[in-house]
């Protein structure tokens, strides 16, 4: 639930004949908690799409199945210069190879991105943060109220009074997609691509189909969590990006006046 508290605003006029001070009502929008794991994974995906980026230029082609090389027809052929001359793009140089420090900060950022989920994980099941924020209303589920609320976010409206302090349909969707179903796969596919996690637990890549499919997965929900991410940031913008930013820091908030 949220709380309010009243805050003195400073008059314009400060003599002795100044009106008294207004009452600004601030409202409480996100939990200590929340907001730390908030800014722990931002951190977290930015080291992870940096490095990520960096491992990926020693071979731009992604394949099915267990096994890919040079040899092999890619489904995708990302037509960048790549960190290993032995790696056929077409361009004429070859990167310096960073493979160092790159998989080094991506093993350790992802750890850091498992750690925070797990608390966050348990923080919102016994708190009841996701029965409470997330979870979206059967009757928010119909096609007219999903199609509502795809129309407001297509036209860019600001969300009303009641809408900025909660979220919409569309919003608790996508928030349980990438928590719930991208995240957790992003991970899975992360450790079946690791020989050590696959020799201790063979099954985890089996039922993916072999480590190139890990690998070929693990780079399309990296895109889905980059375009999450994108729209996002928009959409903070668009529902006021100062009042937005300072509940997420401080974790309260002034509401909008109609």
């Amino acid at each position: 639930m949220n709380a309010t508290l009243p805050i003195a605003a400073r008059p314009a006029d400060q003599s002795s004949s100044a009106k008294p001070f207004s009452s600004v009502t601030v409202s409480r929008r996100h939990s200590t908690l929340v907001r730390v794991t908030h800014w722990l994974t931002t951190v977290a995906f930015l080291a992870l799409l940096l490095s990520g980026g960096e491992i990926l230029l020693s071979h731009p082609r992604f394949y099915w199945g267990e096994t890919g090389n040079v040899n092999m027809r890619p489904w995708l052929n990302l037509h960048v210069p790549s960190s290993r001359g032995a790696v056929p793009t077409g361009y004429g140089f070859v990167l310096p190879d960073q493979n160092g420090w790159s998989r080094y900060l991506h093993f350790e950022a992802a750890w850091l991105a498992v750690g925070t989920a797990l608390l966050y994980g348990l923080f919102g099941l016994f708190s009841g943060h996701f029965r409470r924020n997330l979870f979206p209303a059967v009757s928010d589920l119909s096609v007219r109220e999903l199609g509502k609320s795809l129309v407001r976010h297509l036209r860019f409206e600001r969300p009303g009074k009641e809408e900025a302090w909660s979220y919409n349909v569309l919003q608790r969707l996508s928030y349980v997609l990438v928590i719930f179903v991208l995240f957790p796969l992003m991970i899975w596919t992360g450790l079946a691509m690791s020989m050590g996690f696959t020799s201790a637990f063979p099954l985890s890549v089996r039922l993916l189909g072999g480590q190139q499919t890990a690998r070929s997965l693990h780079f399309l929900v990296t895109i889905s969590l980059v375009l999450f991410l994108l729209i996002h940031v928009l959409m903070v913008f668009v529902a006021g990006f100062r009042n937005r930013m300072r509940a997420m820091i401080t974790g309260r908030a002034i509401p909008r006046a109609e």
